[in-house]
């Protein structure tokens, strides 16, 4: 399994043959890599509606037809444009030819803007537990620091975190930390954080305050392997 990370919370997941990306927010952010036109996702995995989240997801999904998972209210909404849409809930998991799916409770908001200034309603957010080759990936989306964090980590052996540290909008870099030690990851990798002045923070003051977990500070396009 190789997993890369693009900037924002942007993450691509290769397994099983299978290319898999998580909040694809590419046009916009100033931080990745990518280049929708040059992207071939098998499947799109969101967390919830803000925009920075679902990015270009509708693009991608038409352009490579695109399997897109997302919290119910999201996924019916994204499939009035035509997509392959799968809604989940929190709690809820499914096995797809890539892995396996179980989405899990976040504490944030959800809501899509549309181009005319409409908001519509996304659902609960979430993060996402993705497993597949005996891995296991959990993917906060953005979130508040909650006590549950350490029964995830009691029922699931996992071996990379992505945590949002940028503060105001997410946890900060303590309540992060101290999410790294409920979570008990084999390591973490901080994500969410100096898109914009206002989540612009020090990676290197997170990876200090975490002691239980290796802490890898990736640029948009470096990756590594489970």
């Amino acid at each position: 399994m190789k997993i890369s990370y693009h900037g924002h919370s942007v993450v691509k997941i290769m397994t099983e043959g299978k290319t898999i990306l998580i909040d694809p927010f590419i046009n916009g952010n100033n931080l990745t890599d990518l280049n929708v036109k040059d992207e071939k996702p098998d499947a799109i995995l969101l967390t919830h509606a803000h925009n920075d989240h679902v990015g270009d997801t509708v693009e991608l999904a038409q352009q490579n037809g695109a399997k897109v998972i997302a919290p119910v209210e999201l996924a019916k909404y994204l499939g009035s444009f035509g997509l392959d849409t799968i809604g989940m809930n929190l709690g809820g998991s499914k096995e797809f030819d890539f892995g396996t799916v179980k989405y899990t409770k976040a504490f944030h908001s959800s809501s899509y803007t549309t181009e005319d200034g409409d908001v519509i309603y996304g659902g609960m957010p979430a993060g996402i537990l993705f497993k597949a080759e005996g891995k296991t990936v959990y993917h906060a989306g953005d979130t508040d620091l909650f006590g549950d964090m350490a029964l995830i980590g009691e029922r699931n052996e996992i071996d990379v975190a992505f945590l949002p540290i940028g503060d105001v909008y997410t946890m900060g870099l303590e309540d992060a930390a101290y999410a790294a030690e409920l979570l008990k990851a084999k390591v973490v990798v901080p994500i969410h954080y100096d898109t914009y002045p206002p989540i612009k923070q020090d990676p290197q003051k997170f990876k200090k305050m975490v002691n239980a977990s290796e802490v890898r500070i990736l640029k948009a396009g470096d990756f590594f392997e489970l």
